[in-house]
């Protein structure tokens, strides 16, 4: 517990740094895009860099909208260029968010739910690795709430990784392509993530119901270990 309360320290401390750093550097309150390409223009050759630790305190803290941020990108460093810088720093801050949960929350959830198909020691990773990759697809849910749920389940830090950076590539693109603001309630985002995780846990469940079916097998949620016997059932 102590080990686990430092290091939720630590990363208090070094997202409270990173945020000051960027309010010592005059970071603009308004969010839009026009606003921040011209703060980031005045940054020289460290915009890039500064709009990656931007992009990255967004999926971490999670209430800073992150499609005002690529379409900056865009505006400022061209659509390539800036769906790459954009990309890249949201998965990082997924993958910081990812293992945040993981240290965290990750034994306490495998041991309260020890059979469940996404949560338990063995759980589907082609269910996760594709559920990951459809929200990554769709920008209205949380960035910041999936990855911190996924970090509590079964899926590999690898698979999760890769589904999200490949999931959120193509409107990456086309954010920052545009490169206009699109602005979306971030308590509607919240709750769009919630439900999806709500989602994420009840459909292994019910599919499970249906054991012998193809869909099942197919995303690994058979496992021999958490059927139930028909037999034990009638008792």
């Amino acid at each position: 517990m102590a080990l686990r309360l430092t290091v939720a320290a630590a990363v208090v401390a070094m997202l409270a740094a990173a945020w000051g750093l960027l309010q010592v550097l005059g970071l603009p309150s308004s969010l839009s895009p026009e606003v921040l390409s011209e703060w980031l223009k005045s940054q020289g050759a460290a915009g890039p860099l500064l709009l990656m630790l931007l992009m990255i305190m967004a999926v971490v803290v999670g209430p800073i909208p992150t499609l005002p941020i690529t379409a900056t990108a865009g505006l400022v460093f061209g659509v390539i260029p800036g769906s790459g810088i954009a990309a890249t720093g949201a998965a990082i801050g997924a993958a910081i968010a990812f293992w945040i949960a993981r240290f965290l929350g990750r034994d306490m959830v495998r041991r309260r739910f020890p059979e469940n198909p996404v949560l338990a020691e063995d759980g589907s990773q082609r269910f996760l690795t594709i559920f990951i990759f459809v929200t990554r697809l769709v920008p209205i849910f949380s960035f910041a709430l999936i990855s911190y749920g996924a970090g509590v389940t079964a899926i590999s830090t690898w698979r999760f990784i890769l589904a999200t950076f490949l999931g959120m590539l193509p409107m990456t693109v086309v954010y920052a392509s545009l490169g206009s603001a699109f602005a979306v309630h971030p308590m509607f985002a919240v709750v769009a993530g919630t439900l999806i995780l709500g989602v994420m846990i009840w459909v292994p469940w019910y599919l499970r119901r249906n054991a012998n079916s193809r869909l099942v097998h197919w995303l690994g949620l058979d496992q021999p270990e958490i059927k139930t016997d028909p037999h034990l059932m009638r008792r």
